[in-house]
């Protein structure tokens, strides 16, 4: 898949990393070229840094790991999404968000043409998507949104970043709650002093 990657930081590098190793042509959207957080990126397989402009119009799926508050600013930096996957990783910690929204996925299909937007790798640290494995277990990743083949990509994707399992857990009327449960993450990793080495794992059975 021809993935966009808009935010090349913790979150955005990791996966960016996890998908070209498996094969993905990655396109590094970034503003200035000649320097940017995340440059030794280029040196995964199938990865180059372009233009957001460029990047967007050359992929079919745009991840966006850019801060919350810039949520709005980013999404009108695309230029024309029509027939492009969104997929938003970015949360509202602590009010810090965009004004007028209660999550940021909301905010992104406010500002772009496509639909099919979805929440995804969102409800966890960064260090999880570099490695999601305890042991011999993998956790879960889990994805929100109406739009089915956003759904399909998400769910692919996160079993490429090797996550056990990505569930399904709603429509776009859930994207705040998966906002709160990556807040329930962050509350017990850092306000609670359990570490970033946890992660959520749904047991069936």
């Amino acid at each position: 898949m021809k993935i966009a990657i808009i935010g090349t930081g913790n979150v955005g590098g990791a996966l960016a990393t996890k998908w070209a190793h498996k094969g993905h042509q990655i396109f590094l959207g970034v503003r200035d070229l000649g320097n940017f957080k995340g440059k030794e990126l280029l040196n995964n397989p199938n990865t180059q840094a372009l233009s957001i402009l460029e990047a967007v119009k050359l992929a079919e799926l745009i991840l966006i790991a850019t801060p919350a508050p810039s949520a709005i600013e980013t999404a009108q930096s695309l230029g024309d999404t029509t027939g492009k996957i969104i997929i938003d990783s970015m949360n509202i910690v602590m009010g810090r968000g965009p004004a007028g929204f209660k999550n940021t996925t909301d905010a992104l299909l406010s500002a772009t043409q496509t639909r099919d937007i979805v929440k995804c790798f969102n409800s966890t640290g960064f260090n999880n998507m570099q490695n999601p494995s305890y042991g011999q277990t993998a956790i879960d990743m889990f994805v929100a949104g109406d739009s089915e083949i956003g759904m399909s990509c998400a769910i692919q994707l996160a079993l490429d970043a090797g996550f056990a399992a990505c569930y399904p857990i709603g429509g776009n009327d859930k994207f705040e709650l998966l906002e709160q449960f990556a807040w329930f993450w962050i509350n017990l990793a850092m306000f609670q002093g359990m570490g970033r080495d946890m992660g959520f794992k749904l047991m069936k059975r």
